[in-house]
């Protein structure tokens, strides 16, 4: 009998337990916790961490979870290392969905980077706009160029004080399209635009309006996970589903 764990966090995690439960299938869907009102999903559903990889690994073999599909933000990085361990640990199949990352094109003025902190001295000594599209785990690194201001998109309004000297809140929910990226970064004079390399449709439009405007991008690379399958559409989660023996 096939249980599964969705991981997820994505909108391809969403539309993936739209499908599952389409399908009748017998899966729980697992949210981070870090943003405070979730997408509603239409299975049953889990917030929080497992307490790492023997907490994952235990509560795979306690709800008898055959297998895992990892639909987590390509960042989240310690979760998808996390999962590879605690699946191989109890003997569970696993495989990532995850979206292709971004290419830069003609016209695109990137400068690839493969850390936070690499981005941070990929800032001007200047004083710049940046538009800083990475979420709000990291913004602490940026204080070490605290001459410029920021602009900070977020999903919730931030709870405590923001490590940043100069910044402006957006408070939105993607997706996104490019006229209104476009609008905002001339609003507010926005003169470089730091993002991580997510991938995907929905948080695109930034990259496309940068492009528009001028502007370079200073692009995070995706962090190192171990080796594992890696899916890209629903239609192959649902067939890797289909042929992985439960």
């Amino acid at each position: 009998m096939t249980r599964i764990l969705l991981l997820g966090g994505t909108s391809e995690a969403s539309t993936l337990a739209k499908t599952l439960a389409e399908a009748g299938m017998d899966a729980v869907f697992s949210y981070a916790g870090r943003t405070a009102k979730p997408v509603s999903q239409p299975l049953p559903t889990r917030v929080g961490g497992f307490g790492g990889v023997d907490g994952l690994a235990d509560y795979l073999q306690a709800e008898g979870i055959t297998h895992v599909v990892d639909a987590t933000h390509p960042f989240a990085a310690q979760m998808s290392t996390n999962a590879v361990r605690a699946c191989k640990a109890a003997g569970v199949n696993l495989c990532a969905f995850e979206r292709p990352a971004w290419q830069a094109g003609e016209g695109d003025k990137w400068v690839h980077t493969d850390s936070i902190e690499a981005a941070v001295g990929a800032l001007p000594e200047t004083p710049a706009r940046v538009f800083l599209a990475i979420g709000k785990q990291n913004l602490s690194q940026f204080a070490a160029k605290p001459q410029h201001h920021y602009l900070l998109r977020l999903v919730d309004a931030p709870e405590a004080e923001l490590p940043l000297p100069h910044t402006t809140v957006e408070i939105a929910r993607g997706p996104f399209d490019a006229a209104g990226d476009t609008a905002l970064m001339q609003r507010h004079g926005i003169t470089h635009v730091v993002a991580k390399n997510a991938g995907g449709a929905g948080a695109a439009a930034k990259l496309t309006a940068a492009r528009t405007l001028g502007l370079p991008v200073i692009m995070i690379g995706r962090p190192q996970v171990p080796e594992r399958p890696v899916l890209g559409s629903v239609a192959e989660v649902m067939a890797w589903l289909s042929h992985s023996p439960a």
